[in-house]
């Protein structure tokens, strides 16, 4: 592989690194929903009320997807009521962490969230615990782990799964959208931050033509991608099918992101018809701090809106 192709990618992904109490019981296999909803007593929903904050706990959940295990952390407030889901993806080379402080934000509200790791999401088991290969690794493979912890998510107890969210960070916002169109009527909408809606893009720039995509190719911090990445996105681009997503969404973008270019995310968002745009002031590829706060900020009023 050519090494300014690896320079191209590499330039993409080389600011994911900055994204973003548990149990260590491994949960028991999942039942399919209709075995969970005869023998599970039914909750009533929790109705999201500002001012009303609540504790929470933390469970370790593993999930499975074609025989991979999945892993990830539920964040699930203090009440004994079914609660809204946010499910978070992390971005190119990060893992589950990436989503914990959201996920703090949203438990304290009401909202329940899963944050895991994608099977070949990182370059080795030391920062991602689930099963997988970064050379397997692609959007689509990462797109199926997605669709299998939103299957198991609806098993969960403690989940109102007519409000389930997915939310994602740069790839994990790709992830979410190409997932979410394929769930359209299932979800209840999206939260996505700085996604990489460019990505069908620089694939095309990085290789002359669908053939030419062979090999591996080193990109952020030593990881090291296969062919299915390219090959994967080379005829998908997730933007010809926004329109068809209808339900409530919210982009949330830094002004200074090199990465993901404000200019290409403000196109995707008009592609979708019921989609709302916050724009950071200052911030880059990656939100910490206050700019993490407020993005959690902006993310918490569309929960109370739209849950």
């Amino acid at each position: 592989m050519k090494k300014t192709t690896a320079i191209i990618l590499s330039a993409l992904f080389i600011c994911t690194s900055l994204l973003c109490g548990c149990s260590s019981e491994e949960s028991k296999p999942q039942s399919s929903s209709a075995e969970a909803s005869s023998t599970v007593k039914e909750k009533e929903a929790l109705a999201l009320e500002k001012g009303t904050t609540y504790t929470f706990k933390t469970k370790e959940i593993w999930c499975k997807n074609n025989g991979n295990k999945i892993y990830g952390i539920a964040y699930i407030p203090d009440t004994n009521k079914k609660c809204p889901l946010v499910i978070t993806c992390h971005g190119l080379g990060t893992n589950h962490e990436a989503g914990i402080g959201y996920a703090e934000h949203y438990a304290k509200i009401g909202v329940a969230t899963y944050t895991f790791d994608f099977c070949g999401g990182t370059k080795s088991s030391d920062t991602n615990k689930s099963d997988g290969k970064s050379t397997d690794m692609s959007v689509m493979t990462e797109s199926a782990d997605l669709e299998a912890v939103f299957n198991t998510a609806q098993t969960w107890d403690f989940v109102d799964t007519s409000r389930i969210f997915f939310q994602g960070g740069s790839q994990g916002g790709l992830v979410s959208a190409i997932t979410g169109v394929r769930l359209k009527d299932k979800i209840a909408g999206m939260i996505l931050l700085y996604p990489a809606f460019g990505m069908y893009d620089f694939v095309h720039r990085a290789y002359p033509s669908y053939e030419s995509i062979s090999g591996t190719m080193e990109i952020v911090s030593d990881m090291v991608i296969g062919e299915a990445f390219g090959k994967d996105l080379w005829n998908y681009d997730v933007r010809e099918h926004l329109s068809e997503f209808t339900k409530p969404v919210i982009i949330i973008q830094g002004t200074e992101d090199s990465i993901v270019l404000p200019s290409v995310t403000e196109q995707a968002a008009k592609l979708i018809p019921n989609c709302e745009m916050k724009l950071i002031n200052g911030a880059g590829h990656g939100f910490g701090g206050k700019e993490l706060d407020e993005a959690a900020e902006y993310a918490i009023e569309y929960l109370y809106k739209n849950c």
